[in-house]
């Protein structure tokens, strides 16, 4: 194995050059005639051969030129056997850094730089400014509430009676299964079991500490050895390991009212002299742009997040960080509130639902590596999940930052607007 330098120089050339030997083209011959599948190359050729012919044949097949997803640095020979299939190159995002951020909590305590990976213009900026007042003010306030990955099988009870009966013995065998789900990793720990009924169908919500991993598939693994000795058990059948009470990558009421991965809450006081010096605007203003907005009309709208755009920042703050961007979802279900003060005003953001972690998944790509490093979360922390918590209170910490900014923008640019020419400016 090469230097990073070597590696990122030789996979820029081969991707300038288009440079194939013959055993490549035979490959490509095969994929043309259907002899070879694209997944089938990983087992004939080096990774970096089989990403470069899969991509010549992606190039063949659709008159197009892809010279920019050939060029990347990220470790391939780790990449193709952990995160993905049928690579044929990257897809490079615009980073920028917001910063610094004071942070006040548990795990996160000093002055960070935000890595947020985005395209969307003027996010990067807008957070900045979020930053600032939150560290001109002291610094963000944000506490992990709860911290719990979930997985919900579901099972096809005979009738209601026997529903029952199944819910009963779940309920008295607790530690029985919790003991059956500790066997499968010297990590995670079955935590907590919920369960509900619908008609025939049960539904089992296993909570587990996953300690500094997000913790699907560790999740996954155990509570397929727990669903199997529940339906041994009981005479249910197992219909589906996942039967949407977890919930995974939807939004779902269940996630904001129990929580799912770590649930962050944080906030920040600020002064009327902060507010109008930063956000050009005042408190009464900024009240009444997130009742309105955040608060009333996400109500009419029926939606499940109560809040200016956590998500954004969430998702820019996801794919810098290797976390799946699937998640992001689950940062519109966060909940701003603007309280007054006598000084000004209290305004805090509450995310139920971060499933973050700093091991496993897209952690170990080397760009996204690199911004977890910027954040001192890369890897499991001592003791163990301390780093994803700490994760999760600076990601809070950003969206509180996040929603800041665009609601004083929004005062600033309509309400007070509004205000001054009603004569209560």
């Amino acid at each position: 194995m090469t230097d990073d330098g070597e590696q990122r120089k030789g996979r820029d050339c081969c991707a300038e050059s288009g440079a194939v030997n013959e055993q490549e083209e035979r490959m490509c011959e095969k994929l043309k005639n259907g002899s070879i599948k694209l997944y089938e190359l990983d087992k004939e050729l080096a990774p970096l051969d089989a990403i470069r012919v899969r991509r010549r044949f992606i190039e063949e097949e659709t008159g197009t030129t892809l010279e920019n997803i050939g060029i990347f640095s990220i470790d391939i020979e780790r990449v193709v056997v952990r995160n993905c299939e049928n690579m044929i190159g990257t897809v490079q995002v615009p980073l920028g850094v917001a910063g610094p951020i004071a942070i006040n909590g548990e795990y996160a305590n000093g002055e960070f730089w935000l890595p947020l990976a985005t395209t969307e213009g003027a996010l990067v900026a807008s957070v900045n400014r979020g930053c600032s007042a939150i560290t001109k003010a002291g610094g963000a306030q944000v506490r992990i509430l709860h911290d719990g990955m979930t997985r919900a099988p579901v099972f096809a009870a005979e009738n209601v009676i026997h529903a029952k009966e199944i819910v009963d013995w779940v309920q008295a065998h607790r530690a029985e299964l919790a003991a059956i789900a500790q066997a499968t990793t010297s990590h995670g720990k079955l935590t907590d079991i919920v369960t509900f009924i619908t008609g025939t169908s049960v539904f089992v919500r296993l909570e587990f500490d996953t300690k500094d991993a997000m913790g699907m598939n560790m999740v996954t693994i155990a509570s397929a050895k727990v669903a199997d000795e529940i339906a041994h058990q009981t005479r249910a059948r197992l219909v589906a390991l996942s039967g949407n009470m977890c919930t995974d990558k939807k939004p779902a009421a269940i996630n904001g009212i129990m929580g799912r991965g770590r649930s962050a809450v944080a906030g920040i006081a600020l002064t009327h002299e902060l507010i109008e010096k930063i956000f050009k605007t005042d408190a009464a203003t900024l009240c009444e742009v997130n009742t309105r907005k955040n608060l009333i009309g996400s109500a009419r709208a029926g939606s499940m997040g109560f809040n200016a755009h956590a998500a954004n920042v969430v998702a820019a703050m996801f794919i810098a960080c290797g976390q799946d961007a699937a998640h992001a979802i689950d940062g519109a279900t966060c909940i701003t509130t603007v309280d007054p003060t006598n000084t000004g005003v209290y305004v805090s953001v509450t995310l139920p639902s971060l499933p973050v972690g700093t091991v496993g998944g897209g952690t170990g790509v080397g760009t996204q590596q690199e911004c977890l490093k910027i954040l001192g979360v890369a890897g499991g922390g001592n003791p163990a999940g301390t780093n994803a918590k700490k994760l999760a209170e600076i990601i809070a910490s950003a969206v509180l930052a996040g929603e800041l900014s665009l609601l004083g923008a929004l005062a600033a640019q309509h309400l007070a607007r509004a205000h001054q020419q009603l004569g209560r400016g």
